[in-house]
């Protein structure tokens, strides 16, 4: 067990012919204490310090740790966006070629109607003006024959 200094106060020494000066020694065991006092203020003012500067370590790794994983999940956290980002660039991408490909088959079958319907539209317009030409034709048939003179002729009488 280590001196403390009350131990050193109270030791008592025997005196013997021609020992020390017994002032002396006093006063030497006055200074001992007073410096060992200083030095136990010192190792407990440390031991505290120590204590503080430990729990501040302390402190400090699990912040690192805490931030080690932190910026951990934060990359696969990163990396999980890239990744659906990509899939929801692909679906995106494979959609709008979908669409695309809706559209041009659309538009390709509404060409081929509409180009049946101007085949059908010209046929018509050809069998109708076949028919009108043949009217026509009737008509100006009709106006060189001799029955126009004699409808004149009943008009006259």
């Amino acid at each position: 067990m280590p001196l403390t200094p009350l131990d050193i106060h109270n030791k008592e020494f025997s005196t013997s012919f021609r020992g020390y000066n017994v002032d002396e020694v006093n006063e030497f065991l006055d200074q001992v204490i007073k410096d060992y006092e200083a030095v136990l203020k010192e190792k407990k003012s440390l031991e505290e310090r120590l204590r503080l500067l430990e729990d501040k370590l302390n402190h400090f790794q699990n912040l690192e740790e805490t931030l080690s994983k932190s910026i951990i999940i934060a990359q696969e956290t990163a990396e999980e966006v890239k990744v659906n980002a990509r899939k929801e660039a692909e679906l995106i991408l494979k959609e709008a070629e979908k669409n695309a490909d809706r559209i041009i088959n659309e538009a390709l079958t509404r060409s081929r109607k509409i180009s049946i319907e101007i085949e059908e539209l010209k046929k018509r317009a050809s069998v109708y003006r076949n028919r009108f030409r043949t009217l026509l034709e009737a008509q100006l048939e009709m106006l060189h024959t001799n029955e126009w003179d004699k409808l004149s002729d009943i008009d006259e009488e």
